[in-house]
C-alpha cells in the first residue's frame, strides 16, 4: 500500500515519525513524507523521500502563529496553552473559556494549513495514498484523507492533549442549549471538507485511529478513541559516538539535558545551570552535560566532575548513566524510559508538567518545576535518585513495560488491517 506522512517542519516532530515510516518501508510499503518544502533536506537525511507542497513558512513563524512564543506561554494558565491546560485539569476551562479557545486555536491552525493543503490535495490525489498518517500540528492530514478517500491515523507524541481536550469540549457542549452548541473546529474542517466533496467528520480532529508510543503508565487516554500502542524507538538524526562514551565510565555517570527547543525557539535554558553543576561538584559522579555553544560561555568555570559537550546521542549515553537529569519532553524521556534508570524531570510547559508527574507517581523519579529549581533542591533529588534502590527497581518495571509494547515492524500489520478497514475507495 502506499502511505503518506503529512508534518510541520520540525526535527523534534519528524524524529518520532521516522522508525514507524522505515517500518512500513521496510515491509514493502511505499512511503512519502510531505512538509514545507524547507523541510526535504531534513527529511530526506533520514532515508525517506520527500514531497515538498504549498509555500515556506518555517517552524519559528508557525509558532508564533499558534501562540507559542515565551509571552504567550507565560500568560497562559499555570504556564499551559490551552489544550494543555485542559490535560492537566479537565475543569480548568469553563464553557465560554473552551469556545474562546477553540476560535483562538482555529484562527492559528489556519495559518499553517493554508500554506500547504491545496498543493498536498493535489499531490495526494495524483499519488492516491492508502493510508494517510498525521501529526496533531499537521490538520492538512485529516483533510487530504477525506478528500483521496484514504484511511488515516494521527501519531501523538507525549501525552494525548489533543484528544483529552477535545473530549473535554465535546462534554460541555452537550450539556448546552442546541442553540448554543458552537464548533469552530468542526465549522472550519467542516468547511475544507465539503471543498474536497466530503462532509466533516469527528475523525477529523482525533483521526479514525491513534497511534501512541508512551506506555500507558505515562498516558491518559481519551474515552472512545482507538488508541493502537508502540515501543518508542529513538531517533535523533545521524550521529556519531563520541571516544569518551566508547569507554566504561569510572564512577557513576549523571547526564544533565534541557532539550534542544529550549535554545533553539524560547532564548535559553531556565534553569541556574551553573548553580546545578556547582551543587554536584563535590560528589563522587561524572556529570555529562549538554549544553548549547551558544549557551557555553554563560556556564563560567565547570567543576572538575562535568563534562560539557554541545550534542551526544541520548540513546547511546543513556544506558551509561545512573541517572538522567532532563526536561520531561516526550521523546528525552521516552528514550530514557527504555533503561531500567531513574529521572529527575525539571520541566516546564507544554506537556512536561504532566509527563513529569506521570514518571514520579510511577515511581522511576523525582520532579521539580524550572521556577522552582535550586542547585540544593536538584542535589537532593538526585542522591535521593542515586542512593535509595526503589527509584532503579521502578524505572526497571517502566523500561519492561516499554519493551512490551508491539515494536515498529510489529504494528505495521495491525495499520494494514485499518486501512483495509477505513479506507473509502
Amino acid at each position: 500500500m502506499r502511505v503518506l506522512f503529512t508534518v510541520n517542519p520540525g526535527t523534534t516532530i519528524f524524529n518520532h515519525l521516522v522508525p514507524l515510516a522505515w517500518a512500513l518501508r521496510t515491509a514493502g510499503h511505499e512511503v512519502r513524507v510531505a512538509s514545507q518544502p524547507l523541510f526535504a533536506d531534513e527529511i530526506t537525511r533520514s532515508g525517506l523521500t520527500a514531497v515538498g507542497v504549498g509555500r515556506n513558512l518555517g517552524i519559528k513563524r508557525l509558532l508564533v502563529a499558534q501562540g507559542a512564543t515565551e509571552d504567550t506561554i507565560q500568560e497562559s494558565r499555570r504556564g499551559l496553552p490551552q489544550p494543555y491546560c485542559v490535560a492537566e485539569d479537565p475543569d480548568s476551562l469553563d464553557w465560554e473559556e473552551s469556545m474562546m479557545a477553540w476560535h483562538y486555536n482555529v484562527e492559528h491552525a489556519k495559518y499553517e494549513t493554508v500554506a500547504i493543503t491545496a498543493g498536498l490535495v493535489e499531490f495526494a490525489r495524483h499519488w492516491q495514498p492508502d493510508l494517510v498518517i498525521w501529526e496533531p500540528f499537521t490538520p492538512a492530514g485529516p483533510i487530504v484523507a477525506k478528500a483521496c478517500g484514504a484511511a488515516h491515523g494521527r501519531l501523538i507524541y507525549g501525552v494525548d492533549v489533543f484528544g483529552l481536550s477535545r473530549q473535554h469540549y465535546l462534554r460541555l457542549q452537550a450539556e448546552q442549549e442546541p442553540e448554543h452548541r458552537g464548533d469552530p473546529l468542526a465549522d472550519w474542517l467542516g468547511g475544507y471538507a465539503r471543498k474536497y466533496g466530503g462532509e466533516y467528520t469527528e475523525d477529523m480532529v482525533t483521526g479514525q485511529f491513534t497511534i501512541d508510543h508512551m506506555p500507558a503508565s505515562l498516558q491518559v487516554e481519551a474515552d472512545g478513541l482507538d488508541y493502537r500502542r508502540m515501543q518508542y524507538i529513538p531517533y535523533g538524526g545521524p550521529a556519531v559516538v563520541p571516544a569518551w562514551l566508547q569507554k566504561p565510565a569510572q564512577r557513576p555517570r549523571v547526564a544533565i539535558t534541557m532539550g534542544i527547543s529550549a535554545t533553539q525557539f524560547f532564548g535559553g535554558y531556565n534553569i541556574p545551570f551553573t548553580d546545578v553543576l556547582d551543587s554536584l561538584a563535590d560528589l563522587d559522579v561524572e556529570i555529562v552535560a549538554t549544553v548549547a555553544e551558544s549557551e557555553q560561555h554563560k556556564l563560567g568555570k565547570t567543576p572538575d566532575n562535568a563534562r560539557i559537550v554541545d550534542y551526544a546521542p541520548l540513546h547511546a549515553l543513556a544506558s551509561t548513566c545512573s541517572a538522567i537529569i532532563h526536561h520531561a519532553g516526550a521523546a528525552t524521556l521516552a528514550t530514557v524510559a527504555r533503561h531500567p534508570i531513574p529521572h529527575l524531570s525539571l520541566h516546564y510547559h507544554w506537556d512536561q508538567p504532566f509527563l513529569a508527574k506521570l514518571l514520579t507517581q510511577h515511581g522511576a523519579g523525582l520532579d521539580i518545576h524550572t521556577t522552582e529549581v535550586t542547585g540544593d533542591n536538584v542535589r537532593a533529588s538526585l542522591l535521593r535518585l542515586l542512593n535509595e534502590p526503589r527509584f532503579t527497581q521502578r524505572a526497571t518495571d517502566l523500561r519492561d513495560e516499554m519493551f512490551a509494547l508491539p515494536s515498529p515492524n510489529e504494528l505495521v500489520h495491525q495499520l494494514e488491517e485499518l486501512t483495509t478497514k477505513h479506507r473509502t475507495r
